[in-house]
């Protein structure tokens, strides 16, 4: 699917975190975007190994631009349109190979990759070609040692705008928290979906996974894993699979759960709260950048606005990304016109052949109600006009909810960061379908108003943070505390934001986080993160 460009907006496709090998990471500073010059394909890291296992004899090279084998589908691919079935795979991947030199941002570290090697042939046409996709990224990692590219990605068409386009996608309407990759890994229920197959099963924020299907949680061969993933996470609805749970306080839940379509809500709660000296603060938890997520937004901000709210504690610790435009209105809707007018909220920067298309995002001022890839109402958004913002923050919160806190650092808003490190995504791409699949290489990287875009490790709380060019924030630590409601001013996180809102500084903590203070056994065990539909965590680009 080829999205519109929204001006300079330009949508973050949610980053896929995936129950196979954990990202990580850490460091004292953000890995530098570009290492000499401006183009990004010379960005910083170690210098890796660009080759793979491919023969120099292999047709490695694109064999022309990709438009001239565009839509030429597999007999096999049965993700395409029967009427387009009428190539072979070669054609497939000469489309891809052609387009990964014209759109990746690191276009010139392309992995030397043999496409007819046995990883890339076979029945099953999209797994041959998302093992391709996966072989031509770069190879270079950060200063830390992460994968330079570790978010890009592919996804069948249809499934990829079911979730994007309308917030529907299959499961049980639970947002999974993960203390550690390693067991005990304490597996927990966030978040639980209003209406949802799991709210009906009676399950509640804190509710901790023993096993599925019989399988443990702390299960440590990879054969384990691919079944807690695909049983946590399945992919169609009408999945059956049984699950046990453990409550605070020892009580143990066993049932059998049917996944379904969800239909997500992107803004669950939005609310008037007290500081402990009794400001009013609104609260508002945002878990989703995807379309329908505009009109709750204007509606939360309005009713904030008509409360005469001064203080804003914008909750995205589960906030992956999605559109990059929704993320500018929301900036906007918090700074206000006055400052943020002319304005850049994000320029993007392509590759060196796609300097030309560079460009600023600006911070929209008008709503936008996205149909069918257009916007339908162009009306003045509500503005709180505030100087400071707390944002609650964890690992889950990446690409766009990190480009709402780099765009306000970049005009001057005082952003308070309550929680832990952000994933470190400044990284997106647009979708681009071929054949049934919707391919997402990463495409442009961005900078705020300042030129500031280099947290590849992740924007982090630091309470004595000062600098609003650097990856580190001030702000508080404070782990997710699953304890407590979402929204509940006794809840870790939000205490902390409303304690700091009073007194300027943060509170001593109460406990070490819990993924510090339990043992971390079994080493050799394969590790997990907890995966997203990658309509969640990336950038996208929508057109006005």
């Amino acid at each position: 699917m080829s999205y519109p460009f929204r001006g300079a907006a330009a949508l973050a496709v949610l980053l896929p975190l995936l129950l196979a090998g954990c990202g990580g990471g850490g460091g004292q500073a953000g890995t530098p975007i570009f290492r000499t010059g401006d183009s990004p394909s010379s960005s910083g890291g170690s210098s890796g190994n660009n080759s793979s296992s491919g023969s120099s004899s292999a047709p490695i090279d694109p064999a022309g631009p990709s438009a001239s084998f565009a839509q030429q589908c597999a007999a096999t691919n049965t993700l395409a349109a029967g009427n387009l079935r009428t190539s072979t795979l070669d054609s497939e991947k000469k489309w891809l190979r052609a387009y990964f030199d014209e759109a990746y941002l690191w276009r010139d570290e392309v992995s030397r990759v043999d496409p007819t090697g046995s990883a890339y042939t076979g029945g099953d046409t999209y797994a041959a070609m998302d093992a391709y996709f996966e072989a031509l990224k770069t190879t270079q990692t950060t200063d830390t040692g992460q994968k330079r590219d570790r978010f890009s990605f592919t996804y069948p068409t249809d499934k990829w705008k079911a979730l994007s386009e309308n917030a529907i996608e299959a499961g049980y309407g639970i947002e999974w928290k993960l203390t550690s990759p390693l067991p005990p890994r304490q597996i927990q229920i966030a978040y639980v979906e209003p209406g949802s197959p799991a709210d009906s099963a009676g399950l509640k924020r804190g509710d901790e996974l023993v096993s599925v299907d019989s399988v443990s949680a702390d299960v440590g061969d990879a054969f384990g894993v691919d079944a807690l993933n695909a049983a946590l996470f399945p992919d169609a609805a009408q999945a059956q699979h049984s699950f046990v749970f453990t409550r605070p306080g020892g009580a143990t839940l066993s049932m059998r759960l049917t996944s379904a379509s969800i239909t997500k809500t992107p803004v669950p709660i939005a609310r008037i709260l007290t500081t402990p000296l009794g400001q009013r603060a609104g609260y508002m938890l945002f878990n989703e950048h995807i379309a329908p997520a505009e009109g709750q937004l204007i509606a939360a901000m309005r009713d904030f606005q008509a409360q005469g709210v001064r203080e804003l504690v914008l909750d995205l610790r589960y906030n992956g990304g999605g559109y990059l435009y929704i993320a500018s209105e929301l900036a906007t809707m918090i700074a206000g016109a006055t400052r943020t007018s002319g304005q850049v909220f994000e320029t993007l920067k392509f590759n060196a052949r796609r300097s030309n298309e560079n460009e600023a995002t600006p911070f929209y001022n008008t709503s936008c109600i996205l149909v069918g890839n257009r916007c339908t109402q162009e009306q003045a958004l509500p503005a709180l006009n505030l100087t400071r913002v707390y944002v609650l923050a964890q690992s889950g919160t990446c690409s766009a909810s990190e480009s709402v806190i780099n765009g306000l650092r970049g005009i001057g808003v005082d952003v308070v960061l309550i929680g832990g490190k952000t994933c470190g995504k400044p990284y997106g791409f647009t979708a681009k379908d071929n054949c049934g699949v919707s391919y997402f290489p990463i495409e442009f990287v961005g900078v705020n108003a300042q030129g500031f875009g280099d947290y590849a490790d992740g924007l982090e709380p630091k309470a004595d943070a000062t600098a609003s060019n650097t990856r580190f924030v001030k702000g508080c630590t404070v782990a997710d505390d699953t304890l407590h409601a979402l929204g509940d001013t006794s809840e870790a996180m939000l205490s902390t934001a409303l304690y700091h809102a009073d007194m300027g500084n943060c509170p001593v903590q109460r406990n070490a986080s819990a993924a510090t203070a339990r043992a971390q056994g079994a080493r050799d065990a394969v590790a997990m993160t907890l995966q997203r539909h990658p309509a969640r965590s990336n950038r996208v680009l929508v057109s006005r």
